[in-house]
């Protein structure tokens, strides 16, 4: 089960480059149900997603290199790619995804926890923008399917709600 809330980011930490990443690049081949590839450095996987917003199943398949390419061709509408940051936070970890390619800036913010309670108690950083958990605008799947001119607006849309929106309380 993955529960998770999902943010906009408003300003990346001064200190981003002390933070470990991964750099990924992922496909779709299906959003509803979810069933996505993705390269993670120099290990692939199959995920299946099930329906939900801030609470849903996940499950992660191990692949070969070549099965995630095979995998990846079929896939319909477009490849994201991105640097995924880890940022330390309680006993979890903040995921801080800075998007490339055709998605270059957009910032978008995760943080994943053990309970429907814990995610609702938690308070964002300041860094952060809009929550967007609940909205499924910015999620992966259907920013895959968007056409290059939904896709610029997409991202112009992200910076403007920003510019709009004072930044998130910190705790």
């Amino acid at each position: 089960m993955e529960i998770e809330r999902k943010f906009l980011v408003a300003e990346l930490p001064a200190d981003l480059d002390r933070y470990p990443f991964h750099r990924i690049e992922q496909y779709y081949l299906n959003i509803r149900p979810v069933v996505r590839v993705r390269r993670e450095d120099d290990q692939f996987y199959l995920t299946y997603k099930g329906q939900g917003l801030m609470v849903r199943e996940e499950y992660n398949l191990p692949l070969d290199e070549a099965s995630y390419e095979h995998l990846a061709a079929k896939a319909d509408g477009a490849g994201i790619c991105k640097r995924r940051f880890l940022i330390p936070d309680g006993d979890g970890t903040i995921e801080l995804d800075v998007f490339d390619g055709a998605f270059a800036g957009l910032l978008l913010a995760e943080r994943e926890f053990n309970s429907e309670e814990e995610a609702l108690a938690w308070q964002p950083r300041q860094w952060m923008g809009r929550e967007v958990t609940r909205e499924g605008t910015y999620s992966n799947s259907r920013l895959s399917r968007l056409q290059p001119e939904q896709i610029r607006e997409t991202v112009r849309g992200a910076l403007a709600a920003l510019k709009s929106e004072p930044p998130s309380k910190p705790e």
